[in-house]
């Protein structure tokens, strides 16, 4: 497969990752998933900044970008999942639950390590979402994750990550540009 094919079709499936992954910070607030409870090491499980709302709205917008992949792509030729609109809706659906649980792990890891919240940790933010969108989608999108793939993601989504942050700091919704 040709490097520009296999960038489309990446981006493609990652798609409904990324919009999930940056929609909490529009949608997100209210009542934090841990209930501002403590582990026995005196620190937050999660902290403030990841919500119920927030989880959810995430995921809608990963179901949301699927459900809008398989009304454009099917029958063209960026259609990566054979023209079924049913894995267009699955996918995103995995990919959207797989990134808010890659999200709160490593929130959950940067917590145990003493990283205050909104502090950064170089490719912790920017991977954990990541790998575990892939892990959720693999059984649906196994042929679009060739080892070259995953590097290319891994890869893409550290800079638009960090420019995607930029961006919201810029327009205040985020208080720190990371």
């Amino acid at each position: 497969m040709e490097l520009a094919s296999l960038a489309v079709r990446s981006i493609i499936f990652i798609l409904p990752s990324y919009f999930a992954n940056s929609v909490p910070v529009v949608l997100g607030g209210g009542v934090p998933i841990d209930g501002g409870r403590k582990m026995g090491d005196g620190r937050r499980i999660l902290g403030s900044g990841k919500t119920l709302r927030g989880f959810f709205a995430g995921v809608l917008a990963a179901v949301f970008i699927g459900a809008a992949e398989a009304l454009v792509l099917p029958g063209t030729e960026f259609d990566i999942y054979g023209g079924s609109a049913l894995s267009y809706l699955a996918c995103g659906a995995l990919l959207g639950v797989g990134t808010m649980v890659g999200d709160l792990v490593g929130s959950f890891i940067k917590r145990r390590q003493g990283i205050a919240q909104g502090k950064p940790s170089f490719l912790l933010d920017q991977l954990t979402f990541l790998a575990f969108a892939i892990l959720f989608a693999y059984p649906i999108a196994w042929h679009l994750l060739s080892p070259q793939s995953v590097l290319f993601l891994a890869v893409l989504t550290y800079f638009v990550h960090a420019g995607a942050n930029i961006v919201a700091h810029r327009f205040g919704l985020k208080k720190v540009p990371w």
